[in-house]
């Protein structure tokens, strides 16, 4: 198993980046994570944060961001453009997997986000909660429906949010294969209102989830959504845990 680029989901310091985001990026950097997968910039100018991550040695992975629609593609490119990522990310709240109905709605409007990014070089994935896992419609995840309906976007697959939906985060990164090349990596106790942990200190199987990516899997990206130990201390602890396993690669 060759050892996968590492990147952290910035949401997981937003409070600290509302702060200084110039200064979280560097800390990043130091902790040994290769990319960082953005969820806002904090006010500053993308052309100022692609000069920090320059000096840093960092690499935008990723970006989470609104659904892309006409009105704001332009903007949306741009951005990408200068921080140098080609992989814009989005996702849906649980009312939107209710019904059938409801899901393939939800699926033509991510199609129709994948297609007014095709043009300018960009690929748009969704990421996933644990309603998409704990809901099924005809006997099926509706994750599952959702992707069917819409064959131009990735997955973002979110693994332990699979877990606490009720699935088995093995078994989806290896069925969606090449169609999810971002994984998100998270660890707790694999209950959906309690807070997070350092990865490989909660119920998570690393050795199975990340043993089921391919080739195909371009990064690993940390992130935890709330801790209830000092975050910047998880975020840390998680990619030495992730790198001294072997199962990503940090900076050299």
């Amino acid at each position: 198993m060759k050892p996968i680029p590492i990147s952290l989901q910035l949401y997981s310091l937003r409070e600290d980046a509302a702060h200084d985001f110039p200064g979280v990026l560097a800390r990043v950097a130091d902790m040994g994570y290769v990319g960082v997968e953005f969820a806002g910039l904090h006010g500053m100018p993308p052309a100022e944060v692609r000069a920090v991550l320059d000096d840093v040695g960092l690499v935008a992975s990723s970006t989470h961001g609104p659904l892309p629609t006409a009105d704001n593609v332009e903007e949306i490119v741009e951005t990408a453009r200068v921080l140098g990522y080609t992989r814009h990310i989005a996702g849906f709240g649980p009312q939107q997997f209710e019904t059938r109905e409801k899901t393939l709605e939800a699926a033509e409007k991510a199609q129709r986000a994948a297609e007014l990014l095709q043009p300018h070089g960009l690929t748009f994935g969704l990421h996933n909660h644990w309603w998409e896992f704990s809901t099924r419609i005809d006997g099926r995840y509706a994750h599952e429906l959702l992707m069917e309906a819409a064959p131009g976007v990735f997955a973002e697959i979110d693994t332990y949010w699979v877990k606490v939906g009720g699935a088995d985060p093995a078994a989806v990164v290896r069925r969606y294969g090449a169609r999810a090349p971002l994984l998100h990596i998270k660890d707790g106790p694999g209950v959906r209102e309690a807070a997070m942990a350092a990865i490989g200190t909660g119920v998570m199987d690393w050795q199975a989830v990340v043993g089921a990516a391919g080739e195909y899997t371009e990064w690993l990206i940390v992130e935890l959504d709330r801790c209830d130990s000092d975050m910047a201390e998880a975020v840390a602890a998680s990619c030495r845990y992730l790198v001294s396993n072997g199962f990503a690669r940090g900076r050299a």
